[in-house]
C-alpha cells in the first residue's frame, strides 16, 4: 500500500517545484516507508511513498511508460493484474516489471478510461498522459482507498491520498466548513462528499476525473454503482453454492503477496469465514490475531481461539484495557478530520498487533453492508411494514403524538426505546433511517449550536444526503434502499476510512475480500428473504458457511469492537467532558453554546441522560480543530 500526491496545472503548464511534491508525499510517509519517488514535467508533478507488497525489488513509482508519454502514481492492489497482463501482452504490450502498477500504463494505452471496468482491486491513482495533455484521477468502486484534491489560488489542482498531504502545500487555505461540522456532529465522521477544510474535496467511490489542459476542471463522473434493482433466480441451494464459490475466489485472489500475510480474527462470522477460506488455500498455517478486553461482555477472545484451533492458525492475542484512551492524539493525527467511531481505538490496536508479524492482513469488513448484517436493517424492515399498513397522515398524527409524549430512555436497548420507535414510525422511511444511522440527533445539534451557527447553516441538514440516496436508489425494497445508502455514505465515510487510516498509520496493508465488487453485485441481487429472514441478517451467508463454521459462531449475537466511552465520561474522562464548555478553541469558532455543553456533560455524568457518544464527538472535534487550524 502507498501514499500518492501531485499537482497539475490545467490552464497553462507552469513549472512544478519537486520539493513541494516531496513535502506532500513525505507528509504521508507512514503509508509508504519502503521508498519514495518524485517526477516532474512542465505543468505536472507526481509523488509517491511506497509500502512494498508485490515485486518488492522492482516497480518503483512514479512509473513511466517506455516512451515516456505516460506516468502514473498509484495506491492500491489490482488483484487480477496477472490476467490483465496476459491480455495486454496478447495485444503487443511489453512489460519491464513484475508488479501490478505497469498494468495501469499499458491498460490506459490500450483501453483509455474504459480500463477501469476491467480492474478488480482497491485503488486510487493519478495517470498523466503527455500526448493528450491530461491527468486522469480514479478511485476504486467501493472507496477502499482515499483520494483528496483541491483547486489552488495559482490555478493548480493538488491531490493526495490523505488530507495531510494537501496541508503540506503552502497555498492551501485552512478555513473550516461549518457544513462539514454539521455532518460530523450528525454521523460521527465527515462523509466523503464533505471536508472540514473548506474547498477540499474527496473523489467519491466509483468515480473518476479526466482533467484536460485548456479546459475547466470537471466534476467527477461515476463509473460504477451497486444495483439493487435486479433479482437473482434459482434455488436456495444453487445460490448458496454460487456464494461459496464467490467467497472463495474473493479471499484467494487477495492472498497474493511477496511479504508476510495474515488476517484479523474476531471470532465473528465475517472474519471467521475469511480465515476458513485462507486456511483452505494456504500451504502454511495462517497468521491470525485478535484484540481482547478486560470486560467479559466485550471480550471475543474465546470465539477467536475456537476458530484459530479449528483451522490450526498461528494465533496471537492481546488484551486492551478499557481505559485505553491514551490513543486520542494518535488517532487525531491519523485521521486528520475528526472521527468519532470509538471502535477506531481497538482497530488501531489490532493493526498494531498484526504489523508485528505481517505486512498484509485480510479483514472481514463489508459483509454487514453487503448481506444486511446490521441490526438497524431489521428494525428498518419491520418499521416499513408498519408504515405500509397506514396512510402517512394517520401515522404522523398517531405515532407522532405518542412519540412526543413518551418518556425518553436512551439507556435502554433499542427494542425498549418506544419513543425512538414511535417517532420513526411517524416519519417517512428514508427520514427515519437517516436518523437511525446518526449519533447526535437534529434536536440535540440544534441545542448545541449557537444562533450564529444555525444561521450560517442556512437550513442545511446532514441527513438529507441519506434521504436523497434512498429515494433515488436503484432498488425495489426498503432494505435495498437502506443498504444502498450505506454503500454511498457509511461504508466509505466510516468503515473504510477507519480501516485505511488505522492500518496505514502502522504501515500495514488491510485487504477486504468481502468487498470484492463481484461478490457485492451478487449480494445486491439476492431476494430480501435471503439477506434478512426472521430477524436474522446475512441469512444466506450464514447458511452457506454452516459447512465450515460451528453454529455458536454463526448464530451468536453480534458484538463488534465496543469501546466503553460512556463509562469513561462518568469516570476518568469526566473532567475532560466538563472542560469542553470552557474550551477556548470551541468558543472561538462561535459554533457551540458553552452552557449547552456544560449541561450535556453534567447530565451525562449524573446519569440523567446518555450523551457519551456526543461528548466523544466534541473532544475529537476539538483536538482535530487544534491540529488543522491552530
Amino acid at each position: 500500500m502507498c501514499g500518492i500526491a501531485g499537482i497539475f496545472y490545467p490552464a497553462t503548464p507552469k513549472p512544478v517545484d519537486p520539493a513541494r511534491i516531496t513535502a506532500m508525499a513525505d507528509a504521508q510517509a507512514h503509508r509508504g516507508p519502503d521508498g519514495s519517488g518524485v517526477w516532474t514535467a512542465p505543468g505536472i508533478g507526481l509523488g509517491h511513498r511506497r509500502l512494498s507488497i508485490i515485486d518488492v525489488a522492482g516497480s518503483p513509482q512514479p512509473m513511466a511508460s517506455r516512451d515516456g508519454a505516460l506516468t502514473v502514481t498509484y495506491n492500491g492492489e489490482i488483484y487480477n493484474f496477472a490476467e490483465l497482463r496476459t491480455e495486454l501482452q496478447a495485444l503487443g504490450a511489453v512489460f519491464a516489471t513484475k508488479g501490478d502498477t505497469e498494468v495501469l500504463l499499458h491498460g490506459w494505452a490500450a483501453w483509455g478510461p474504459a480500463m477501469l471496468d476491467r480492474l478488480n482491486g482497491m485503488f486510487a491513482f493519478a495517470l498523466h498522459d503527455a500526448r493528450r495533455q491530461c491527468l486522469f484521477l480514479a478511485r476504486d468502486r467501493l472507496g477502499v482507498k482515499p483520494l483528496h484534491y483541491v483547486e489552488l489560488s495559482d490555478g493548480g489542482l493538488a491531490f493526495a491520498s490523505e488530507l495531510k498531504g494537501l496541508l503540506a502545500h503552502p497555498l492551501l487555505r485552512r478555513t473550516p466548513d461549518i457544513r462539514a461540522v454539521e455532518d460530523y456532529m450528525a454521523f460521527g465522521y465527515v462523509p466523503d462528499d464533505a471536508c472540514l477544510v473548506a474547498g477540499v474535496k474527496k473523489l467519491p467511490a466509483g468515480h473518476s476525473m479526466l482533467i484536460e489542459r485548456g479546459k475547466p476542471v470537471p466534476a467527477p463522473g461515476r463509473w460504477w454503482d451497486v444495483d439493487f434493482s435486479r433479482r437473482a433466480t434459482g434455488s436456495v441451494k444453487a445460490l448458496e453454492e454460487e456464494l461459496v464459490a464467490r467467497l472463495r475466489d474473493a479471499v484467494t485472489s487477495r492472498m497474493v503477496a511477496d511479504v508476510p500475510l495474515g488476517a484479523f480474527l474476531s471470532g465473528g462470522v465475517d472474519s471467521s469465514a475469511v480465515v476458513a477460506f485462507m486456511a483452505e488455500a494456504s500451504k502454511r498455517a495462517v497468521k491470525t490475531c485478535t484484540i481482547g478486553f478486560e470486560e467479559a461482555g466485550l471480550d471475543e477472545r474465546a470465539y477467536a481461539t475456537e476458530i484459530a484451533k479449528r483451522f490450526a492458525t498461528e494465533h496471537r492475542e492481546r488484551v486492551v484495557a478499557a481505559d485505553d484512551f491514551s490513543l486520542i492524539d494518535t488517532l487525531v493525527t491519523a485521521f486528520d478530520e475528526p472521527f468519532a467511531d470509538a471502535s477506531a481505538l481497538a482497530t488501531y490496536r489490532v493493526c498494531e498487533l498484526a504489523r508485528e508479524n505481517v505486512t498484509v492482513a485480510l479483514s472481514g469488513d463489508g459483509a454487514d453492508e453487503a448481506f444486511a448484517g446490521y441490526r438497524r436493517y431489521k428494525f428498518q424492515a419491520a418499521e416499513e411494514r408498519v408504515r405500509g399498513l397506514l396512510p402517512a397522515s394517520i401515522r404522523s398524527g398517531v405515532f407522532g403524538t405518542l412519540g412526543r409524549c413518551y418518556p425518553k430512555a436512551d439507556w435502554a436497548p433499542r427494542p425498549l426505546r418506544a419513543k425512538t420507535t414511535l417517532l420513526a414510525l411517524a416519519e417517512d422511511g428514508a427520514e427515519a433511517y437517516a436518523r437511525s444511522v446518526g449519533v447526535t440527533t437534529p434536536a440535540l445539534r440544534a441545542m448545541l449550536f449557537t444562533t450564529e451557527a444555525r444561521h450560517a447553516l442556512g437550513g442545511y441538514r446532514a441527513e438529507d444526503r441519506y434521504v436523497r440516496s434512498m429515494r433515488d436508489a436503484p432498488a425495489r425494497d426498503a432494505l435495498d434502499r437502506a443498504q444502498y445508502a450505506d454503500f454511498q455514505h457509511w461504508l466509505p465515510g466510516d468503515i473504510l476510512t477507519k480501516a485505511d487510516r488505522t492500518s496505514m498509520a502502522v504501515s500495514l496493508e488491510a485487504r477486504e475480500p468481502l468487498l470484492d465488487y463481484r461478490l457485492v453485485e451478487f449480494a445486491a441481487t439476492l431476494p430480501v428473504s435471503m439477506r434478512l429472514r426472521r430477524g436474522q441478517g446475512k441469512w444466506l451467508m450464514k447458511k452457506a458457511m454452516e459447512r465450515y463454521l460451528p453454529r455458536d459462531i454463526l448464530y451468536r449475537p453480534k458484538m463488534g469492537f465496543v469501546t466503553p466511552i460512556s463509562a469513561w465520561f462518568r469516570g476518568p474522562l469526566a473532567d475532560e467532558a466538563a472542560g469542553l464548555a470552557r474550551s477556548r478553541l470551541l468558543a472561538e469558532t462561535g459554533w457551540f453554546d458553552p452552557h449547552a455543553i456544560e449541561r450535556l456533560a453534567a447530565d451525562h455524568r449524573a446519569g440523567r441522560a446518555e450523551h457519551g457518544r456526543t461528548l466523544w464527538q466534541l473532544i475529537m472535534l476539538e483536538r482535530s480543530m487544534a491540529r488543522l487550524f491552530g
